[in-house]
């Protein structure tokens, strides 16, 4: 890893959550024939929890958070779900699976494409409900408890689990729309197919 001036990752309050040696990039691997070497993946997603400020906010503590309550949410719910120690690891083995399930250009294509239209649609969710209650998402110290201020559970809990996609959207996309590129040698696009 080539090294040089120092560079801040801060979260979207402007708190500085890691502070790093700039690097030339993620480096995908290739064996001797050029090929992808899988075994690489891992660093190139601690590349972007280190490097990349978008995907690094998987590890602020509101973050953390709301992703323990999702959990918890789960469990309650006897959802049939794989329990993660962290938000970060959660998003790892999605990158992981993402790129294991969707082994050729079109279908990572559509699951990127899946993951824009799941972003999209919890961005505008999350943006009309702290509209209409008057929310304070980004000075307040917990998101989870900025949205005990609304009153039906049902609401709170649809705004907390579109929060915490938001956030994971976010951050795998940031990482797939990267290998991407460099499985395929072109950027994603939503048109390429």
């Amino acid at each position: 890893m080539a090294k040089g001036k120092k560079i801040l990752v801060t979260d979207q309050n402007g708190n500085q959550m890691a502070a790093a040696e700039e690097t030339d990039g993620p480096a995908l691997e290739r064996d001797q024939f050029g090929a992808v070497d899988y075994d690489s993946l891992p660093d190139v997603i601690q590349w972007f929890l280190d490097y990349d400020q978008r995907v690094a906010i998987i590890k602020h503590p509101k973050v953390e958070e709301l992703f323990q309550w999702k959990q918890e949410q789960s469990r309650q719910a006897s959802e049939d779900v794989f329990n993660f120690n962290r938000a970060e690891d959660r998003l790892a083995i999605g990158i992981i699976q993402s790129v294991a399930h969707n082994p050729s250009e079109p279908q990572l294509h559509a699951w990127i494409a899946q993951l824009l239209n799941a972003l999209n649609r919890a961005s505008k969710s999350t943006e009309e409900i702290s509209s209409a209650y008057q929310l304070e998402m980004q000075g307040a110290s917990s998101i989870v408890q900025e949205a005990q201020k609304i009153p039906a559970a049902m609401t709170r809990n649809s705004f907390l689990i579109d929060c915490w996609l938001e956030t994971l959207c976010t951050a795998e996309i940031r990482v797939l729309g990267w290998l991407y590129q460099e499985f395929y040698g072109r950027p994603f696009h939503p048109e390429n197919f």
